[in-house]
């Protein structure tokens, strides 16, 4: 197997510094469908309070900004969180971009809707361990998770994707149940709610998507 060589933070500076969309995030056609996918985890809404880590360059952000009374979009670059906040200008004050690399302090203690998109994998274990648990703590009972990666490798990824949503959930703790918004063979959109039931089978059924 090709060893992978994880994309840093400042590689991704570089990416965004230089393109502010360097894949087509806001006009790909099958972007849109995520996006749409994501849109259809989160539900119509309002909700309260909307944490989104990893906005990138904010072509999902404006979409999310709709669905809730206060958005708090996360980057961890400065030409990306620059982006997100453009991207979000017309949604202040109810949204706002702000640059945070994780494993990192969230913004607010609680949250009703947590969206990670395409960020797992560019993490290291240990920081998706520990971002897992911050996220468990920060959505509040009943609240909405939202996952949405690929489900094949690319050459700049930190961790594969196979199984990352279901270790990503199983390091968090708790219970959650869990439903497959969308899934094609390159990505899969889940929308997770904290449940009492957590059982091995669960976990199982999670890494087959």
């Amino acid at each position: 197997m090709t060893p992978m060589k994880a994309m840093t933070i400042e590689g991704f500076e570089r990416t965004f510094s230089g393109d502010p969309d360097p894949w087509r995030t806001f006009e790909d056609r099958d972007e849109a469908i995520k996006r749409e996918a994501i849109l259809h985890a989160i539900g119509p809404g309002p909700h309260g309070r909307i944490l989104e880590l990893a906005a990138g360059n904010g072509s999902n952000s404006r979409a999310i900004a709709a669905r809730t009374l206060r958005l708090d979009a996360t980057e961890a670059t400065s030409a990306g969180t620059r982006l997100v906040a453009a991207a979000l200008r017309s949604h202040q004050p109810r949204a706002r971009a702000i640059r945070l690399a994780v494993p990192g302090r969230l913004p607010r203690r609680h949250y009703d809707v947590v969206v990670i998109a395409e960020l797992l994998y560019y993490l290291s274990p240990r920081e998706m361990k520990r971002t897992a648990r911050d996220v468990a703590r920060a959505l509040r009972p009943g609240g909405t998770l939202v996952l949405a990666h690929h489900r094949i490798d690319f050459h700049d990824f930190a961790q594969h994707a196979a199984h990352l949503h279901a270790d990503f959930l199983k390091q968090g703790g708790g219970s959650w149940r869990t439903r497959t918004v969308r899934r094609t063979g390159r990505w899969s959109v889940l929308t997770c709610t904290c449940s009492s039931i957590k059982t091995a089978n669960d976990y199982k059924q999670l890494r087959l998507n």
